[in-house]
């Protein structure tokens, strides 16, 4: 089930017939999985999208060289990605001469995004299998981006993660974003969870600040395009190099909490 938090429209798509018998009362009260640690409910986990859960690098920086050709002023690969987690209009802002230029530059790159959105996106290994395993065992899952919702969602569903996030806020959900904490404190207030019982992973400086912002655990997600040395400036709980060991992250942090 993913909650559109802009359209206020849940939206319901069928988990594994496996995972079906679970409700989510159940799994928010804890799961057998978690034996002597069922006093504290599973550690609500948000993802950021890009460079997270879906690998969009391919798309992104296609959609930017689409976006400026024939233009005199245009961003580097490498400007682009580093400001990866930005709303794309502020993304785009130093490189307009007036609000409608930006305008007709963020309609130009969300339209070749759409067009051509399931040829340049990829896989990261190991997405869903992390996924459907957290979902087992009871963590409930959002989403929190700068990207707009719509492509949010298409994202979401190219890669089947749909099944397993809860919650969704994307650029249209909210009115401030990241690095801002508003947006992560959105989402977990939708999910009922407070901001000690929750983890972010994300792979920029933009979901570092606004989890830490936020009081959650961030942990660094060093398999997308920023490097470990790239994030260590913005203090993350913890790196992890493998979303397959987020499980087991996880584990850790409970028993840590537990004590």
């Amino acid at each position: 089930m993913i909650l559109n938090i802009a359209l206020g429209i849940p939206h319901y798509n069928a988990p594994l017939a496996s995972l079906q018998a679970k409700s989510l009362l159940q799994r928010r009260a804890g799961s057998d999985y978690f034996g002597s640690m069922a006093d504290s409910r599973p550690y609500a986990v948000l993802f950021d999208l890009d460079g997270t859960l879906i690998d969009s690098i391919a798309l992104l920086l296609a959609s930017m060289h689409h976006t400026f050709h024939g233009r005199p002023r245009k961003p580097s690969d490498s400007e682009w990605i580093e400001g990866l987690g930005t709303p794309l209009p502020k993304q785009l802002t130093p490189y307009v001469e007036s609000d409608e230029d930006r305008e007709r530059l963020v309609n130009r790159y969300r339209t070749f995004q759409l067009e051509n959105h399931d040829r340049l996106m990829a896989h990261y290994e190991g997405v869903i299998d992390t996924l459907a395993l957290l979902y087992q065992r009871g963590h409930p899952m959002a989403v929190v981006t700068s990207k707009g919702n719509m492509m949010m969602e298409r994202g979401l569903k190219f890669i089947g993660a749909d099944d397993y996030i809860e919650v969704a806020i994307g650029y249209d959900s909210v009115h401030i974003h990241k690095p801002d904490p508003y947006p992560v404190r959105a989402a977990l207030e939708k999910l009922e969870y407070r901001t000690d019982e929750a983890v972010f992973v994300g792979d920029s400086p933009h979901d570092i600040r606004s989890g830490n912002e936020a009081g959650v655990i961030t942990i660094a997600a060093l398999w997308g395009p920023f490097t470990r040395s790239a994030l260590e400036p913005y203090k993350p709980t913890y790196f992890l190099d493998d979303i397959k060991h987020l499980p087991a992250m996880l584990d850790r942090i409970t028993a840590k909490k537990a004590g």
